[in-house]
């Protein structure tokens, strides 16, 4: 089989999932050609599962201090180099397009008249899943940004809809000691000097705060880390909490390893705000609204992980795309759901009260 896996590339959630579900598809023999967009190929890393690739600049949106800023978002646009990318990118013998909410591959399948198969969080919002921050260009967003005609999301709870568990990448097997005073901080939307005036206060704990940086820089119980998907992962295996937006992948990871999650959502942003519902009400982690030593600390003392552990659903979803029957995800979900397991989910998990 032919296949062209389209992969959203603003966030690094999408290239990680992605990065599991096309490692099957190359094992089992089929033919990968994959399309990022929406960054810089520059500040792209450890990508040799995705060859060959091509990248292009696609749609992104601008956020500073953690909102989304709708109107500089707009002013970046360049929808003529957009559909110019759509319009001569070579679809010949192409058998189906997979998509993580990657908007370019997903208009080549449509231009094409190529089956289009939508495999991702975003997806999950086609179907009646707990939903925050809605507005009409919100909800035109998730709807139009990169279309399927087979979607399927991934969530951490199936909301009895076809939804699949999260996506998480295997991980080295050998167990690794969480230490206690850990924090790994992963918010890429906040300024630094806002992270680092909620983090210095807090002088008990060791805060890895990963940045777009050239090398590692340490100061007493701050640890800023370039970019760098071993040393992130090896973080994360050895702390004992994480602070971050209130993204998908980086959680589903958390939750998995037994992880603490403080969680804050980016402003203005459905998916992110739709996410920290679920996480409160779910008791899978803290939310916070905004940033402040005293927030922090008080969900740093409050919060305790769940014990939460998802089967292989990357093997699960190559499998069932080869497949061909993309009409059916009922004995995928099914199958997926029962190796799940969760310690406990519950409602009505307040939001810290005083963020």
């Amino acid at each position: 089989m032919n296949i062209l896996y389209g992969v959203q590339a603003t966030g690094n959630g999408h290239i990680s999932r992605s990065r599991e579900v096309i490692r099957y598809l190359k094992e089992m023999g089929h033919s990968v050609q994959v399309l990022l967009s929406g960054r810089d190929p520059a500040q792209l890393w450890d990508m040799e599962v995705f060859e060959p690739y091509a990248a292009f600049r696609g749609l992104t949106f601008i956020t500073s201090r953690g909102k989304v800023r709708y109107f500089k978002t707009a002013r970046q646009l360049n929808l003529v180099q957009f559909y110019r990318d759509i319009r001569e990118f070579s679809a010949a013998g192409l058998d189906v397009v997979v998509t993580d909410f990657e908007p370019i591959s997903a208009r080549v399948a449509r231009r094409n008249r190529i089956p289009a198969i939508g495999l991702g969080h975003q997806y999950a919002f086609s179907f009646d899943i707990p939903i925050a921050g809605a507005n009409p260009v919100a909800r035109f967003i998730m709807r139009r940004y990169a279309f399927a005609d087979f979607p399927i999301g991934l969530h951490w709870h199936h909301f009895d809809q076809p939804i699949l568990p999260p996506i998480i990448p295997l991980f080295d097997a050998a167990h690794r000691e969480s230490v206690a005073s850990k924090v790994l901080v992963y918010l890429p939307f906040e300024e630094l000097e806002d992270i680092l005036s909620v983090c210095q206060p807090l002088s008990t704990f060791d805060f890895y705060i990963y940045r777009d940086i050239e090398r590692p820089e340490d100061t007493g119980h701050i640890h800023l880390r370039p970019y760098s998907r071993q040393g992130f992962l090896d973080d994360l295996h050895t702390c004992e909490t994480v602070i971050s937006n209130a993204g998908f992948e980086l959680a589903s990871e958390a939750l998995h390893l037994g992880k603490r999650i403080i969680a804050k959502p980016l402003a203005g942003q459905m998916e992110q705000l739709s996410n920290a519902r679920v996480l409160a009400e779910l008791g899978l982690a803290g939310v916070i609204r905004k940033l402040s030593p005293d927030v922090v600390s008080d969900e740093l003392e409050r919060v305790s992980p769940p014990e939460v552990s998802y089967p292989n659903v990357a093997q699960m979803a190559a499998e069932w795309i080869v497949r061909g029957d993309w009409d059916d995800t009922r004995d995928l979900c099914r199958m997926a759901w029962e190796q799940t397991k969760m310690d406990r989910v519950r409602s009505g998990a307040p939001v810290n009260p005083h963020s």
